[in-house]
């Protein structure tokens, strides 16, 4: 089996899971998924890593995102081929710009189009001071589109609830899924923003994540990854 450098690691197995603080990295034979929590409010940004294919997807825009992107893209000797944005409440978005302006194609889901075209009517419900650019969009993404990046389908999920254009994006072949700010380990995205609604986001759970297989490991916006089956058997909000 082939030798991957990962986390300053060098390592052979199908399947290794490493944390270490807020930076965790998956290895399998196939892609490697690393994350990163950032600023200002500790929102996770995700790197889907082919090496075979020299490529790499973004997903989500942090402060300091587009930063350790690079970074990690040359770590890795990838190029950025995308970003995919799960929603777009402002932590999320904050750096996709400079990937816009870098000409990294980037994705987001039409329900959100006016916090990526005009994140500044976000300004009161975020940090005081921040600079909200606008995000170009070049793909627009819905529930059931199936995009081929890195060699893969990755399946886009619509969720909304916490916001309107809440995705996730499921890699069946990692058996994982990155959820946005729909559920959390313990506990699910907020409603009470615009936009938000408690039913709707209960319906986006039980019908777009819990159908997912049990052993998908979840990556939520913020905080540890989890797993549909934990969730399902012990989430205090949404019960499976």
């Amino acid at each position: 089996m082939a030798q991957v450098r990962h986390c300053d690691n060098l390592v052979t197995a199908q399947y290794l899971r490493i944390e270490t603080g807020g930076v965790a990295c998956i290895v399998s034979r196939i892609m490697i998924i690393e994350f990163q929590e950032l600023p200002p409010i500790g929102t996770n940004a995700f790197a889907l890593i082919e090496p075979s294919l020299q490529q790499c997807v973004i997903v989500d825009a942090p402060a300091d995102a587009y930063a350790w992107a690079q970074q990690v893209a040359d770590q890795h000797g990838c190029k950025i081929v995308a970003l995919i944005l799960t929603h777009g409440h402002w932590d999320h978005i904050l750096d996709g710009h400079q990937f816009a302006a870098a000409g990294v194609p980037t994705y987001g889901h039409a329900d959100d189009r006016e916090m990526f075209a005009a994140p500044s009517k976000m300004a009161s419900y975020a940090i005081p001071g921040l600079e909200l650019k606008e995000v170009p969009i070049d793909h627009w993404i819905q529930g059931g589109d199936q995009l081929e990046l890195l060699g893969t389908q990755m399946e886009i999920r619509h969720v909304p609830g916490h916001c309107p254009g809440n995705v996730l994006v499921y890699i069946a072949s990692e058996k994982a899924a990155i959820v946005g700010d729909v559920i959390f380990a313990g506990s699910v995205g907020r409603y009470d923003l615009p936009g938000g609604d408690f039913s709707v986001l209960e319906k986006s759970i039980k019908t777009q994540v819990y159908t997912l297989p049990d052993e998908t490991t979840l990556y939520p916006g913020h905080g540890p990854a989890t797993s549909v089956i934990q969730e399902k058997a012990s989430n205090p909000y949404v019960k499976g």
